[in-house]
């Protein structure tokens, strides 16, 4: 009996050892691709692509899109949230400023870039699998799941804008602020002096 237990496991370890260097390669590549920003989301574009010219081709599976959709949008409630909603939180060390006088902090998102990233390309890769199989093509009438998710968009960033309005932060920045110094108007050529 106990050869039975040892043939199955050596029968798995080979599979254990390739799901592990699989697993390896791929967080290495995808550490790699960390600071490659616009690659990135390009790649992700293209799978999207790919994604809505398969639904367009087949014309179906409108109920796994409504699924992305919702899916989506809170991924990007997520990202554009704070990690520490002032509504919710007592005002501790990681809060927004509310007043000028406030010391300034930097907006945290609830869902960072890169997880935001990876989570919308991964659920593109999942639907696109999933138009695969027909057990998921059911027939719906698609205007309708459109509207709805057009109506859940628009009220739901309307509340974010409030939230943001509210609060006072913005969750996106342009860079690195630099100081330029004090700007000195310069006088027009004809100018006279009294």
């Amino acid at each position: 009996m106990e050869s039975l237990g040892d043939d199955a496991a050596t029968a798995v370890a080979p599979i254990a050892k390739w799901k592990n260097d699989f697993s390896r390669t791929f967080q290495y590549y995808l550490d790699r691709s960390t600071p490659h920003l616009a690659e990135r989301w390009l790649g992700t574009l293209a799978v999207a692509a790919i994604y809505v010219l398969r639904v367009y081709v087949l014309r179906g599976f409108y109920i796994v899109s409504y699924g992305l959709g919702i899916y989506i949008l809170n991924l990007l409630i997520g990202f554009l949230s704070p990690k520490v909603d002032p509504e919710l939180e007592v005002l501790d060390g990681a809060s927004l400023p509310t007043k000028d006088s406030d010391e300034f902090k930097p907006f945290i998102r609830r869902l960072p870039e890169f997880k935001f990233w990876y989570s919308i390309t991964k659920a593109l890769c999942m639907a696109f699998l999933m138009t695969f199989f027909s057990v998921f093509d059911v027939p719906v009438f698609w205007p309708i799941l459109l509207c709805y998710w057009i109506v859940l968009f628009v009220l739901t960033m309307k509340r974010q804008l409030m939230h943001m309005i509210k609060y006072k932060y913005v969750p996106f920045s342009m860079g690195k602020q630099r100081y330029t110094g004090k700007k000195t108007t310069a006088r027009g050529l004809g100018s006279t002096m009294d």
